[in-house]
C-alpha cells in the first residue's frame, strides 16, 4: 500500500498550487472540489483537476480527488468530469454510512468497465467527520475492498457536535482514537486531523508526534511548510530502525533456542514488542 505520511490538499482550480505540490514530492496530493473551493468555483475546480490529471506528471506523488459529499447533489458531476482522467482514487467527505461508500463505488466500477481499466484499480479513502460516521465505523470499514484509509476530520466533527475546538483537541479525543483503532482492526491506514494554523510549527510538531503515537500512519496538511515536519513525525528515525532491527535479530536467535520471552538491556522482550518492531521496519520500508 502506498505510504501516506502526508496527504496535502490543493484547491482544484489553482493550477499553480497543484504544480507546487508536485515539486515537493509529497506522498499524496489531494486535489479538492469540496471545502477548499467556493460554491461558484466548483465547475472550475472540476475542469482544473481534469486538466492537471491529463497534463501534469505527478512523479512519485499519489494523485487523489476529494469530491463533494454524496448528499450534496454535486458528487455525480464531480465524478463525471474527473474520473475519465483516471486519478489514483477518490476521497469521499462527510461519510454518514456504508451506503455512501457503495454509491461512490458503483460509479468507480462503471468507469473501470467503460474505459477498460483493471477492476478495483480506483481506490477509495473516506473522511470520518460526522457523528454518525464515528458511530458506524465498524460498517464503514467493511463497506468496500477498495477502501484503503480513514481520514479523521476533527474540525467538521467538532462543528457537528457543537463542541469548542481547542488546540489540545480533547473535545474530539474519543473519535480520534476510535478512527485509529478501527483502521488498525481492519488493516486500513489512518490519516490524522489538519493543523489549521500552518504557521504554528511547534504545535504541528507536537500534534503530528501525538498522532503517530496514537497509531496514525499519516496526517492531512494544507501548506507546503507542513510537509517536512509531518514526514519526519511519521517516518521512523535511524535510531528507532536500529533498535527495531536489533530486537528482531535477538528474537530470531532466542526463538531458535525455544525461548518465548527473554531479557534485553534489562527489559523483558515478548511478542507485543516484536510486533511493534516489525511495524517500525514496515513503516520505514514504505517511506523509502
Amino acid at each position: 500500500m502506498h505510504a501516506r505520511r502526508a496527504l496535502m490538499y490543493m484547491p482544484g482550480h489553482d493550477r499553480r498550487k497543484i504544480e507546487k505540490a508536485i515539486t515537493l514530492q509529497v506522498d499524496t496530493i489531494c486535489m479538492d472540489i469540496e471545502d477548499g473551493v467556493a460554491a461558484n468555483r466548483k465547475a472550475d475546480a472540476r475542469q482544473g483537476i481534469a486538466a492537471a490529471l491529463a497534463e501534469l506528471d505527478f512523479g512519485r506523488s499519489e494523485k487523489l480527488v476529494r469530491i463533494n459529499p454524496v448528499q450534496s447533489g454535486l458528487a455525480e458531476a464531480d465524478l463525471e468530469v474527473v474520473l475519465p482522467r483516471r486519478p489514483d482514487g477518490i476521497v469521499v467527505p462527510k461519510i454518514q454510512s456504508a451506503a455512501d461508500v457503495h454509491w461512490v463505488e458503483a460509479r468507480l466500477e462503471q468507469a473501470e468497465r467503460q474505459h477498460g481499466w483493471e477492476a478495483g484499480s480506483l481506490l477509495l479513502i473516506v473522511l470520518i467527520e460526522t457523528p454518525l460516521a464515528v458511530i458506524r465505523l465498524n460498517e464503514i470499514c467493511q463497506s468496500s475492498e477498495r477502501l484503503q484509509a480513514l481520514i479523521f476530520g476533527a474540525d467538521d466533527l467538532a462543528a457537528w457536535m457543537q463542541a469548542t475546538r481547542t488546540p489540545a483537541a480533547w473535545e474530539v479525543f474519543y473519535a480520534r482514537g476510535a478512527v485509529a483503532l478501527h483502521a488498525a482492526a481492519y488493516g486500513l491506514q489512518s490519516i490524522d486531523m489538519v493543523k489549521i494554523d500552518f504557521n504554528d510549527t511547534e504545535g504541528l510538531r507536537q500534534e503530528a508526534r501525538m498522532g503517530a503515537e496514537m497509531g496514525y500512519t499519516g496526517k492531512q496538511i494544507i501548506h507546503p511548510n507542513q510537509w517536512p515536519l509531518t514526514a519526519e513525525a511519521f517516518t521512523p528515525s535511524p535510531a528507532q530502525i536500529e533498535e527495531a532491527q536489533r530486537l528482531l535479530d535477538s528474537f530470531d536467535q532466542e526463538s531458535s533456542q525455544g525461548r518465548g520471552a527473554y531479557a534485553v538491556d534489562g527489559r523483558m522482550v515478548d511478542m507485543p514488542l516484536i510486533r511493534a518492531a516489525r511495524n517500525v521496519i514496515d513503516r520505514a520500508n514504505a517511506a523509502r
